[in-house]
């Protein structure tokens, strides 16, 4: 019997779903429960042959703990080693380098830091910045956001220069990016799962969260040309990722899609925020991700420990 865990936060249709749906097609060889922990040794066995991580970018507990999980060989959806490693401002950078679009984006040093970092521990630093430079580069509008942010948390849309600093200064410790505002004609947030399935949803992020008006439901959205062209960016960007549940998001202007947020491991799946056609979407493909790779095999991320432990 394989096992799946689900490790979750707030979020309660998708769980409910998905275990329901992993149960239900996995006719008695497979089966998918909450996970339950507490305590975790350093010798912990392996209690999961998959484990999907909704919540331990918040909760460094469950980070820890799913690392000692694939030390057992047990699958995290999505890798927490890479996951720790990876922030926006890499993304951007990357995306870049692989022939993706994605608006011009600076990283910014933090404006304020812990007590116990002094001048001396900042002496490689640009001081001042170099204002002018910046703006020039990016333009506006512009968004100032963290560098490793989700979920529009502490993100600011600016107008000029003024409205940059002021937002700046209140920024505190956080590292910010600073990047150009694309006006776009159209906007889309598209799921990729397992680095080949892809949904892409028209969406309007200007509307409030579980309004049920985010998700709009338009036939031929985009044209043909243009749809292939998103859809072979998001596979493009999560295999270079690594990320086998993810989403993407596309502003589209004068017919360019630039992808201006891509690291949603943990991505929005509750039926009320995003309507049952693309639940279910999710919910399935996720599914048959899972049972297919428990009875293929999942191929297993290289870690610079991995052949020692094979050889023991």
């Amino acid at each position: 019997m394989k096992r799946v865990g689900i490790l979750v936060g707030r979020e309660v249709t998708f769980p409910e779903s998905i275990i329901n749906t992993i149960n239900e097609k996995g006719a008695g060889k497979v089966t998918a429960e909450m996970v339950n922990v507490g305590g975790i040794r350093e010798d912990e066995p392996k209690r999961y042959d998959v484990i999907i991580d909704r919540i331990s970018h918040e909760v460094p507990y469950y980070r820890a703990m799913l690392k000692r999980m694939a030390l057992e060989g047990t699958y995290i959806i999505n890798n927490p080693f890479w996951w720790s490693a990876d922030d926006k401002f890499f993304n951007f950078s990357l995306a870049k380098k692989i022939g993706v679009a994605v608006p011009k984006t600076i990283l910014l040093p933090q404006q304020s830091y812990i007590k116990d970092i002094t001048s001396e521990s900042l002496r490689n630093l640009e001081f001042p910045l170099n204002w002018d430079e910046i703006v020039e580069y990016i333009g506006f509008p512009a968004f100032l956001k963290p560098h490793d942010g989700g979920g529009w948390k502490n993100v600011s849309k600016l107008h000029n220069a003024e409205e940059l600093l002021r937002e700046y200064n209140e920024s505190g410790t956080l590292c910010m990016t600073l990047q150009e505002g694309i006006e776009y004609d159209q906007f889309v947030r598209c799921y990729c799962v397992g680095k080949e399935k892809v949904l892409i949803m028209p969406y309007d992020p200007s509307k409030p969260y579980l309004s049920g008006m985010q998700y709009v439901n338009v036939d031929n959205y985009l044209t043909p040309e243009l749809h292939a062209r998103v859809e072979q960016d998001v596979k493009t960007l999560c295999t270079a990722l690594g990320y086998d549940l993810n989403t993407v998001e596309f502003a589209i202007k004068d017919g360019i899609p630039y992808a201006i947020d891509f690291m949603n491991p943990a991505p929005d799946a509750e039926l009320a925020s995003v309507g049952e056609y693309n639940h279910r979407w999710i919910v399935d493909n996720m599914t048959d991700f899972i049972l297919k790779k428990l009875d293929e095999g999942f191929e297993k991320p290289e870690y610079r420990w991995t052949g020692m432990l094979n050889r023991a």
